[in-house]
């Protein structure tokens, strides 16, 4: 599991409650049903007014996307296991592979391996594992698209229930003694709603970005991989050719 989005909200909510604290108010003072009843409920709404019903079946599985994803194995390993793999297939020939794609965790490489072992065109393989990607990153990006859209809404939102807090308080202009605590209550929803924008929704939404682009990358670099081990291209420049698809600074990083 990656822990960086939830500690960064961790962050940006104890950041809040010092502040509040700092200048003297309680924390509890924005812990108001209403407003979090609207801003919450509200937004999720909206968002899902914006979706498919075959998408709202995925918000479950979206969230875990955001919070608490998988981590990205280190990219040295990914060269290590297709060197590895070239290595047997370049001794042993393609079909020696077969015994240790059973035993590969990963469903993409094992389908890649296995295309290639049955002898599939390296071009057709090439076009499918490509495909794979794309239908990946679009079904990611309806996901990210989803949460940048409840970014979008809840501030809006906020401000919908501001304006009918004030509402209220013109409605009790005939008792100055209660507008401030009045105000105060109608400012809430406003805070709650840039708050969950930017503390909840914009950063889970670049997070599933992130997550899916290094997965891409990694899959781009298994399709090259498994199309040097198909070509019976030497474990070292398989290894050659695979570093200089990774960025130098990841590289330096792992070498240190």
């Amino acid at each position: 599991m990656d822990p960086a989005t939830l500690i960064g909200i961790a962050l940006a909510v104890v950041s809040l409650l010092a502040l509040m604290i700092m200048e003297g108010s309680s924390p509890l003072a924005i812990i108001l049903l209403p407003p979090l009843i609207l801003v919450f409920g509200g937004t999720f709404g909206a968002a899902i007014a914006g979706s498919a019903m075959a998408d709202v079946k995925k918000i479950g599985a979206w969230f875990k996307m955001a919070l608490l994803p998988a981590k990205v194995p280190p990219v040295s390993d990914r060269i290590a296991t297709l060197v590895a793999l070239a290595e047997k297939a370049r001794k042993e020939g393609l079909l020696a592979l077969e015994a240790q794609v059973k035993d590969i965790d990963d469903p993409f490489l094992k389908r890649g391996l296995q295309m290639g072992i049955d002898g599939t065109d390296p071009e057709e393989l090439r076009t499918v594992l490509e495909g794979e990607i794309t239908a990946k990153k679009g079904e990611d990006k309806v996901a990210a698209k989803f949460f940048t859209g409840m970014g979008g809404y809840a501030p809006t939102i906020g401000i919908i229930g501001t304006v009918v807090g004030l509402i209220h308080v013109l409605e009790n202009l005939s008792s100055p003694e209660s507008l401030g605590p009045l105000i105060a209550s109608a400012f809430v929803a406003t805070l709650w709603g840039v708050l969950t924008a930017n503390f909840f929704w914009l950063p889970m939404a670049a997070k599933i970005t992130r997550i899916s682009e290094l997965q891409a990358a990694q899959m781009e670099l298994l399709v090259e991989g498994i199309t040097e081990i198909q070509a019976g291209t030497s474990p070292r420049a398989v290894r050659q050719k695979l570093t200089a698809l990774v960025p130098p600074s990841e590289v330096a990083r792992e070498a240190a």
